[in-house]
């Protein structure tokens, strides 16, 4: 089931109903109706996978209590171990069997060798880069003693199926998500409204943002050879502004649901395109996700302890796993490297914590050298975003080719029928709206608050693309 969906508009205010009105003086029930729903909204996808999920809760859950009861420090490490390759195995398999295969039949034929190409029909489960993260979390820090395992299995079957951020993130710990399921919630009227809002902005990222640049970026990367240089950048900004769009409003709405219900999520987005430098787009990007490797493998890795050698190597690792974790496709763990490339020369200048501070603090506008790094991250991010886009490696390194050799900068009429520069203004207006609310969650704050939410209303109304139905991004993850 997805956000943008008829069938959500009618389901999310159902949930509601049921949730504060019959069950909000029994506990037990409403996170028994959390799993079911849950449940639910994840089988209107593919019920079949709903027995992948369960079997996921079911080893972890046993696996959590035997860790905590073990009292030999080499059996809870093989158990940890069986969690491991049960999660990443049915990752692995599902996700990159295909991948795996596909690499090693092409090597084999880069040398002429002849083999056979024997893949499989494999469908990848909705959002099952996130669940198995998430679990990992849950075994990880039993077996680290940072958190005692659940004995209620509703209530940990819950924190895993939890569906406002189970297809797509936030990527939970269970240290924060899972002990809510255990306190009485109260409906709160101001966490009701701030969740309203986020759901709210989520879907103008979505519907107006992310949507209306879907087709421009689809016409220009399927056309990139005939596309000038003008239009082959716009397509990468475009991207860019889809993909932030699209992600950051399915995390909002997803936050936002989730208040609804009395749980907070962590933030997954904070205006990572106002960022000075590399690692401050990192810290503002997919939080839950760039904090998750920091804690789970780049700091057991040695973090940034050690030469610098040592800690090169650990970057390098920690950006390509990450790009490897989006998909099973060389361009994302090429998309990865570079990132890698952009964050050394911070590192070995020690300049990875320069910029933890609000950009233009107290004031209206950034500086010309504040606005010179946030735009030079920001196409350094676009570079990047080719790669990410792009079918394959050949394809985006011809994308970037014809950038800079077809030097041809004219207003271009694509194959959708729209001219390439037509969607600027309502980019510009978005920047805008972020840029002057970057210290809150989302624009609907202050004097004009209900002035804003009426433009963003109407801009969803009349600027919202309903007819080609997109969905998100981040669910083929």
């Amino acid at each position: 089931m997805l956000f943008n969906s008829i069938e959500f508009l009618v389901f999310l205010p159902v949930c509601f109903i049921i949730y504060w009105f019959v069950l909000k003086n029994y506990l037990k029930a409403q996170n028994t109706f959390i799993l079911i729903t849950s449940y639910f909204f994840y089988g209107w996808w593919d019920y079949r996978f709903l027995a992948l999920i369960a079997f996921s809760t079911v080893v972890d859950y046993l696996i959590g209590l035997t860790i905590d009861e073990s009292n030999s420090k080499s059996r809870k490490k093989a158990l940890l171990i069986i969690s491991l390759v049960v999660n990443l195995g049915l990752l692995g398999f599902f996700k990159y069997f295909n991948f795996f295969v596909d690499s090693w039949v092409d090597a084999f034929e880069s040398l002429g060798i002849e083999m056979h190409r024997g893949t499989l029909n494999i469908i990848l489960p909705v959002g099952i880069s996130f669940y198995t993260f998430q679990t990992l979390s849950y075994t990880i820090d039993v077996y680290r003693e940072k958190l005692k395992p659940s004995r209620n299995f509703i209530n940990f079957a819950a924190y895993v199926a939890f569906f406002p951020q189970l297809v797509a993130g936030p990527i939970e710990r269970a240290t924060n998500l899972l002990p809510q399921f255990s306190k009485k919630r109260v409906f709160n009227e101001e966490q009701g409204i701030s969740g309203v809002n986020l759901i709210l902005w989520g879907l103008f990222q979505k519907i107006v943002i992310a949507d209306s640049c879907a087709p421009y970026v689809n016409s220009i990367f399927d056309n990139y050879e005939s596309m000038n240089s003008l239009s082959l950048i716009l397509g990468a900004v475009y991207f860019a502004f889809q993909i932030y769009g699209d992600f950051a409003g399915y995390s909002n709405i997803a936050i936002g649901t989730a208040r609804l219900l009395g749980f907070d999520l962590m933030r997954n987005f904070n205006y990572p395109y106002f960022s000075r430098d590399m690692a401050e787009f990192w810290r503002c990007w997919h939080i839950s996700l760039s904090t998750w490797f920091r804690d789970y493998l780049y700091i057991p890795l040695g973090g940034s302890r050690g030469s610098k050698w040592a800690q090169l190597r650990n970057v390098l690792i920690i950006f390509m796993v990450s790009g490897f974790w989006h998909g099973a496709n060389w361009t994302f763990v090429f998309w990865g490297f570079l990132h890698a490339i952009f964050f050394i020369p911070i590192l070995l200048l020690d300049r990875n914590r320069k910029n933890v501070n609000q950009v233009s603090e107290n004031r209206i506008l950034p500086s010309l050298k504040e606005f010179t790094q946030m735009l030079t991250t920001f196409c350094l991010a676009c570079i990047a975003w080719v790669f990410f886009r792009a079918s394959n490696i050949t394809e985006a390194f011809s994308y970037i080719k014809t950038v800079v050799t077809k030097l041809d900068f004219d207003i271009q009429y694509l194959f959708m029928e729209r001219y390439n520069v037509e969607l600027l203004l309502l980019i510009f207006i978005f920047v805008l709206l972020e840029w002057f609310h970057r210290t809150q969650e989302h624009p609907f704050t202050g004097n004009w608050k209900w002035i804003k939410i009426t433009c963003v209303i109407f801009m969803l109304l009349t600027l919202g693309v309903y007819s080609s139905h997109q969905d998100f991004i981040y669910f083929q993850f």
